[in-house]
């Protein structure tokens, strides 16, 4: 797996690496009213599982609004966003920043899809910033480890393969 930094220091991940043609992993998280959520339960729709390490730092912030505006682009597509806030945190900052097309999940209580994803810190109990696609027949058709947690993913590659998986 490629070395990934956090603040330009090197980071364990927990897991393995997701490569494109794998089989979605499945996974179960918390939705903001600690109901589970798991990828089958989108099942038949292209997803875009958008990960970053927390929604109240700048560049997680501005990537679930990124990905809130490209939501009304694409159509069949279901958008998460996965980090370990707890679902309270994740549901008040969804209202404060009105964000409607993305649904926040929280992966806080045993890091299921960051071990399944390969994006679990183990020095920091945070995920990696990520962006996955996973087609309607649940293959994985893009992915991309950012390098360094604290830039920005490619946004265009990620709804431009969202566009083109079915």
């Amino acid at each position: 797996m490629a070395a990934i930094t956090f603040k330009e220091n090197p980071v364990t991940l927990l897991g393995s690496e997701v490569k494109v043609g794998d089989k979605a992993p499945d996974f179960t998280v918390l939705a903001n009213d600690l109901s589970p959520v798991s990828l089958q339960d989108s099942k038949g729709q292209v997803r875009i599982i958008s990960v970053v390490p927390s929604l109240d730092t700048g560049v997680c912030d501005a990537q679930t609004r990124r990905f809130n505006e490209e939501a009304a682009e694409l159509g069949n597509t279901k958008i998460l966003t996965v980090s370990v806030d707890l679902p309270f945190a994740q549901r008040r900052w969804c209202g404060d920043n009105g964000i409607e097309n993305v649904q926040t999940v929280s992966d806080h209580r045993d890091l299921s899809f960051g071990k399944a994803y390969g994006v679990a810190i183990e020095e920091l109990r945070l995920l990696a910033r990520a962006v996955f696609v996973v087609d309607s027949s649940d293959t994985v058709t893009y992915v991309e480890y950012v390098k360094e947690a604290t830039n920005h993913p490619d946004y265009a590659a990620a709804v431009d393969a969202a566009k083109s998986a079915k």
